[in-house]
């Protein structure tokens, strides 16, 4: 297996798929590469060279205590980039992973980046503040803090309702899929995931938004119950300056089933654009 090590002594794992132009994927919070096997595959039969990691302190990357931070992931991401040296590159982040790619492509990519893919992304804020009156509530973020350190296995269990729409009817996830989401989530040592909570509410990427200056598609489910579209994708809409917004009716914010193969389509032609 395939792992790298960063100016700080990380290891960080990851995996490289098919030959052609890159595209770097970037995980959802608490999970791991694994989350992207669909859309690795899909890549790699298409002719490009699909590249995913493991964020530190999460799957199978180093389980650290500290630099759980946005900007340590961006500084990560950038570092496994040039490690591989790549260019032309697209990056595509779900979630957490969504702030990370924004945040490298705005401050780390030094031309390397070509195009962007977020979905159900946390830009450009998820937490109320003085700029972002109509965010989610702290209680909310001190919530999922409490439940993962009380009991992490059973949070993510109950998570999972949430994450792939299980609770609203007619919801068609599998129990495989939520126990995938489980196995994943137990992967995460308890530091890093209680510090990304802050990260991925608290990291305010306004400016990075207005910072890209490449073409960027944004796809949200607009049933999304973990990041509401209305605090995310309409906002950085408004933000990025080559930006498509691309709206996904009653999908949640798990990437799964019907959800799962428009949103394969959609990058594909993006990319392809």
């Amino acid at each position: 297996m395939p792992y790298f090590t960063t100016s700080d002594g990380t290891e960080i794992y990851y995996t490289d798929q098919g030959a052609g132009q890159p595209v770097l994927l970037s995980h959802g919070w608490p999970l791991s590469s694994d989350a992207w096997q669909v859309e690795i595959k899909l890549l790699a039969d298409n002719g490009y060279r699909a590249i995913a990691h493991d964020r530190r302190g999460h799957g199978r990357s180093s389980k650290t205590y500290t630099g759980n931070d946005m900007d340590t992931y961006a500084r990560d991401l950038a570092e496994l980039v040039e490690h591989l040296d790549l260019s032309n590159l697209v990056v595509i982040g779900h979630s957490t992973g969504g702030g990370e790619v924004v945040r490298y492509a705005a401050q780390h990519a030094n031309g390397r980046v070509a195009k962007v893919i977020t979905a159900g992304a946390v830009p450009p804020q998820m937490v109320v503040s003085d700029t972002n009156p109509d965010g989610l509530p702290m209680e909310a973020f001190d919530g999922i803090r409490a439940g993962v350190l009380k009991d992490a296995s059973q949070f993510y269990i109950d998570l999972t309702e949430a994450f792939f729409g299980a609770n609203r009817e007619g919801s068609a996830v599998s129990e495989g899929a939520k126990r995938e989401f489980w196995r994943q989530g137990m992967n995460v040592n308890l530091a890093a995931a209680y510090d990304c909570v802050k990260a991925f509410s608290e990291t305010d990427f306004t400016e990075d938004l207005k910072a890209l200056d490449v073409p960027i598609l944004l796809a949200h489910g607009d049933d999304d119950q973990i990041v509401p579209i209305d605090d995310a994708a309409h906002k950085a809409a408004a933000l990025v300056k080559h930006g498509t917004l691309k709206v996904y009716a009653g999908a949640p914010h798990g990437i799964y089933g019907d959800y799962q193969e428009q949103l394969g389509r959609d990058i594909l032609e993006f990319i392809a654009e």
